[in-house]
């Protein structure tokens, strides 16, 4: 996005260390011998491997826009979607039958993963993993993560599970039905149909125990809900809602809590929080453990409230009963960052100045909503741009705001 945008530098060019990629890969070589990966697994993967740009850019690519929950939701839980879960269900009964008595992971959530993941196998990624991962590695901006996962993928292929051709996946490296990184398929992945491989791109017993196996891991609770839909009451005390404010479902009632259709919550000793993933004129959410367990898979609170309720909808559970009429307007990447310019003048924000919306970020939009007699939810909106906007805090110089005197540059994760 213009302003905010970094150059995307060929990535066989100088790393700023003076070595180049094929002396890279040699030293790689030499970390994958000493893991015990063999010689002939290295010669057939890496002769010729080459980075590739379009990863670079990928990886650096910022979205123009801040989205919003209901606008994600409604493209990945949607009729279709939905549809399509229920027939997964229906056709593969016995198998998640199966996984479910062994790994306690009830089959509604199986499907939800997989429908969110690869559409039920249908987008899988056609990057080839190996030389998206050696890119990434090589790029250096999170090579250490990556280069740990390229040798998790070289182990893989030398177990024998998959041919280095048909190692397929995202240009992050995730790959197979339900999109595991190598090191979560090395840890996890399980080969339920007894062939002696673990193929998690073709193998749907596969693919769905080993997230199973990941899932129960975590700590699933099997028998507890990941949550519910909930209306708040009239002076509810938005700063209760965050992620880390734990009561027991009996105390949330006693504030004046009830269920989404306005009946009394369960009188329950179940701890969880409440979640208002658009503001506080958006739907609500009382969440549990278990949706922790979903957050853990994808830390994005969106993905996770995403494939709760994609599951509620494949048993029959209804869509949202409070989500239309609120504002919902996207923020542009621009207009975020003039967000976090003014957080930052005011000495409330001291990250980085990049138009990504954090905890960070949210914790001191919190603090400028109650300074200014704001409905405190700490959520971004163009309505908070407008507030500051109004009170003449922003400042924009060009397409973008530019940071103040002294703040810290931008940064791109």
């Amino acid at each position: 996005m213009a302003g905010l945008a970094l150059a995307v530098i060929p990535v066989w060019a100088d790393t700023g260390t003076g070595e180049d990629f094929q002396s890279w890969l040699v030293d790689l070589r030499q970390d994958a011998l000493s893991r015990g990966i063999s010689e002939a697994t290295l010669e057939t993967s890496l002769k010729d491997l080459q980075p590739v740009e379009r990863v670079v850019e990928l990886d650096r690519r910022q979205p123009e826009f801040v989205d919003t929950f209901l606008n994600y939701l409604d493209r990945r839980v949607n009729d279709k979607r939905i549809r399509a879960g229920r027939e997964r269900l229906a056709a593969h009964r016995a198998l998640l039958r199966d996984i479910q008595s062994e790994y306690g992971i009830p089959p509604q959530y199986l499907v939800a993963f997989w429908g969110l993941e690869t559409n039920y196998g249908a987008t899988m990624g056609h990057h080839p993993v190996l030389a998206a991962l050696a890119t990434l590695a090589f790029e250096g901006r999170r090579g250490e993560f990556f280069r740990n996962e390229l040798l998790e993928a070289l182990a893989i292929l030398d177990a024998g599970h998959i041919s280095a051709e048909a190692m397929q996946g995202s240009w992050a490296g995730a790959m197979g039905q339900m999109q595991f990184m190598p090191s979560t398929f090395r840890a996890y992945a399980v080969d339920a149909d007894g062939d002696g491989r673990k193929d998690l791109w073709n193998g749907l017993p596969d693919a769905l125990a080993s997230a199973a196996n990941y899932l129960s891991s975590l700590g699933w609770k099997n028998g507890e809900m990941w949550g519910r839909e909930v209306r708040l009451p009239a002076g509810f005390d938005w700063s209760e809602a965050r992620m880390d404010n734990r009561k027991t479902v009996k105390d949330w009632a006693a504030l004046g809590v009830r269920r989404a259709d306005g009946r009394p919550l369960p009188r329950s000793d179940l701890e969880g929080a409440i979640l208002l993933p658009q503001g506080y004129d958006g739907p609500a959410f009382l969440v549990y453990d278990n949706f922790l367990r979903i957050f853990t898979w994808n830390r994005s609170v969106n993905y996770a409230l995403a494939v709760g309720l994609l599951a509620d909808r494949l048993l029959g559970g209804p869509d949202l009963q409070t989500r239309r009429g609120m504002d919902n307007r996207r923020l542009s990447r621009d207009q975020a960052l003039e967000i976090q310019l003014v957080l930052s003048r005011e000495g409330l924000y001291d990250g980085a100045l990049d138009g990504m919306l954090g905890s960070r970020t949210r914790a001191a939009i919190q603090t400028y909503q109650q300074r200014n007699d704001l409905p405190a939810d700490g959520h971004p909106s163009p309505r908070l741009l407008e507030h500051m906007q109004s009170q003449g805090r922003v400042i924009k110089t060009g397409a973008a705001a530019q940071p103040a005197e002294g703040a810290e540059p931008a940064r791109h994760m």
